[in-house]
């Protein structure tokens, strides 16, 4: 009885989980989540919400929607499909942000970015974008001590990390304006990261030909042309000098290389002449 999970809310539940031949591998008699939030597999992420307190369910998951096609060592094989029984025994509103140490906010943000990668393999690219920014809201959310040297350069890394699959997914849902402001954040904090350097030539190469590519650029980055110029000739001058910086970064990146290719043919086309 009682209403399902709202999104944003904290669910307790008891769960259970079972290989094909039996063998138990998930047991927790009070699993707390969000669902949403990229915690758990996706058969509790996508099943739980279905549910009301007290509910007791069964949910059969292929591999996808359990451990992948991986598995998880040493117990869960490759392409494993599951059996979850799961009873919800409590929902109640989320907790305000909580105060975490270093350790716990990178171990959160990368559980959250590589469900998200999981989400991106999936072509669910909308997912996936959620749960890059529940990586970002792990990594800088409130923390009980400040970071060490080691685990401030890996919050630093795992931001990057992060932005620039924002900037991936935020291209594969056609939004070239997003996905430009989360390269501008991640060369904020690393100008010279040659992924976010590539992002921002794609950004370049998807943004429409009419419209000049916004330049709110860091004094750090490196200066492109100038707004007026790009007013003239639209997106393909940015994004050509862009990855050719990328290029100087990374040489021997292929997928740059191809970028540079594409945008040549397209200048040398007749309908640019």
């Amino acid at each position: 009885g009682g209403p399902r999970p709202l999104p944003g809310q904290e669910v307790l539940v008891k769960v259970l989980g079972a290989l094909e031949d039996g063998g138990l591998v998930e047991r927790d008699p009070r699993l707390i989540f969000v669902p949403g939030h990229g915690d758990v597999v996706q058969a509790l992420e996508l099943g739980v919400p279905t549910m009301q307190p007290g509910e007791v369910s069964f949910f059969l998951a292929s591999f996808p929607y359990a451990y992948g096609r991986p598995g998880r060592e040493p117990d869960v094989p490759p392409e494993a499909p599951l059996l979850f029984e799961v009873t919800l025994l409590e929902v109640r509103d989320g907790p305000d942000p909580q105060p975490l140490p270093p350790a716990v906010r990178l171990r959160l943000g990368s559980q959250r970015r590589e469900r998200g990668n999981f989400h991106f393999a999936r072509a669910d690219f909308a997912a996936a974008l959620r749960s890059y920014r529940l990586s970002l809201r792990a990594l800088d959310g409130p923390t009980t001590a400040p970071p060490g040297p080691e685990e401030e350069e890996e919050l630093r890394e795992q931001r990057v990390k992060c932005l620039n699959n924002c900037a991936a997914a935020e291209l594969k849902l056609g939004r070239a304006e997003e996905a430009l402001a989360a390269c501008e954040a991640a060369l904020r904090i690393s100008p010279d990261n040659g992924r976010a350097l590539l992002r921002r030539g794609q950004v370049g190469l998807a943004w429409p030909h009419t419209t000049p590519l916004p330049s709110a650029r860091p004094s750090s980055y490196p200066p492109l042309l100038s707004p007026q110029l790009l007013a003239e000739q639209g997106r393909d001058a940015d994004a050509a000098l862009v990855l050719r910086r990328a290029l100087e970064l990374d040489p021997a990146n292929k997928v740059i290389h191809t970028e540079l290719s594409r945008l040549a043919k397209r200048q040398s086309s007749p309908s640019n002449t």
